[in-house]
């Protein structure tokens, strides 16, 4: 037998404990023996739950226990997270974590540290939720060179889009409707601004590379300037918006970014609504293979939390060559990213039009009844490129890149 903390008894804390008193007969046969909880850290009282005499208020109780031999930390953020996960692991303890910030700031040291003291620390519920995505990236797909990763990584977002893409919503009016379904949290920046898509990206790519990326270098752009009329000339287009987090293998280093995109009805991402998740993986011989599935939600999430600890328990006494190690990888500059982008500029007429054309390098005109206004869809060109021609193009209104 071995025992479990939790650290967090929040939406995943509470997920974990019932995934493991649920499903202990799975459990059992899965690692060949029985996975306990014994202590489970939270400041609040929690009267009548089952769990309720297992919390205690202080981490001493969970790092000074020798019969706790794995810690689940679900608390979010850096702050304690961080100083528990480190101790835990120089205490002799396996760790894993849903928290993709703790994983994004301070993955390489965690790693480093448990590769020292000869255990785990593992992350599989940090990126795609209940998406077997880190473990098939590492085990699946070894021996592959990862070329591309492009992903629908945050259901928040990828919920409000979809409902302004079929109703014609504004944004405001969706956002305040998923806060109410409590699929957006009462501050949404870390979604909406798609910080919480740019740490995700960068987690993949670490694995990938086996370099740390500091996510912070990723240029990073949400989705609060999405309006309806931008659907319109999707649709146009034979194409939706979605916001995407990439990462692309190029002559001079690895491109990444996060941003909103076009992305045309023919790519099966286009076809990820709603809540849920889509990742495509190209690799150099296995060609573009797509992963979809629950990108958030309390047991989802907590099904990965107890899969990496299934994995911990069949691996109790060594540490597993996993993540990526010390080195600093830096993204190429975003103006040399090459791509093409879709543009609004404000009033009519062929002059306005030639003239905006001609900068842009011979773009598609596109119109939309009632608008005084029109829509350039470019050709290829790097991001330093359309600066300089954009520049020459008075009225633009909006850019959005797009794969179309």
């Amino acid at each position: 037998m071995m025992n479990a903390a939790i650290l967090g008894c929040g939406t995943i804390g509470s997920g974990v404990y019932e995934v493991i008193e649920r499903n202990q007969k799975e459990i059992r046969e899965a690692c060949g023996q029985e996975i306990r909880v014994k202590r489970i850290l939270d400041l609040r009282q929690f009267p009548g739950q089952p769990f309720e005499k297992l919390v205690t208020p202080d981490i001493k109780d969970i790092v000074e226990d020798p019969e706790i031999d794995i810690v689940v930390e679900t608390m979010g953020g850096t702050k304690p997270a961080y100083e528990f996960v480190k101790s835990c692991l120089l205490a002799g303890k396996h760790v894993t974590t849903s928290n993709k910030a703790l994983v994004a700031a301070h993955g390489t040291d965690l790693l480093e540290t448990a590769r020292e003291m000869h255990r785990n620390f593992f992350f599989e519920a940090s990126v795609g939720g209940g998406i077997p995505l880190i473990r098939t990236l590492y085990t699946g797909y070894a021996g592959q060179e990862i070329e591309e990763i492009t992903g629908i990584l945050n259901g928040t977002t990828n919920y409000i889009l979809t409902k302004m893409s079929r109703e014609g919503s504004e944004f405001a009016d969706v956002l305040k409707e998923a806060q109410q379904l409590g699929y957006a949290e009462r501050n949404p920046e870390a979604d909406v601004e798609g910080y919480d898509t740019c740490r995700k990206i960068a987690i993949l790519a670490s694995l990938v590379t086996d370099r740390e990326i500091d996510y912070q270098k990723i240029h990073t752009e949400g989705i609060t300037k999405i309006e309806p009329v931008d659907f319109r000339y999707a649709e146009s287009l034979h194409a939706s918006i979605r916001l995407v987090g990439s990462m692309v293998r190029a002559r001079d280093g690895i491109s990444l970014l996060v941003a909103p995109e076009l992305i045309p009805e023919e790519s099966p991402l286009c076809g990820v609504s709603d809540v849920f998740n889509g990742v495509l993986i190209r690799g150099n011989t296995l060609g573009v293979t797509m992963l979809y599935g629950a990108g958030a939600g309390k047991l989802p999430t907590a099904s990965a939390v107890v899969a990496d600890i299934i994995e911990i328990a069949k691996h109790r006494e060594e540490n597993v060559p996993f993540g990526w190690h010390e080195g600093a990888l830096s993204p190429m500059p975003l103006e040399k990213r090459k791509g093409r982008f879709f543009v609004r500029v404000s009033g009519s007429g062929r002059e306005s039009e030639g003239m905006a054309s001609a900068a842009l390098g011979g773009a598609k005109i596109l119109h939309l009844d009632g608008e005084k206004e029109f829509g350039l869809l470019t050709g290829e060109m790097t991001e330093e490129a359309y600066a300089e021609a954009a520049a020459r193009v008075p009225g633009i209104v909006k850019m959005i890149r797009a794969a179309v």
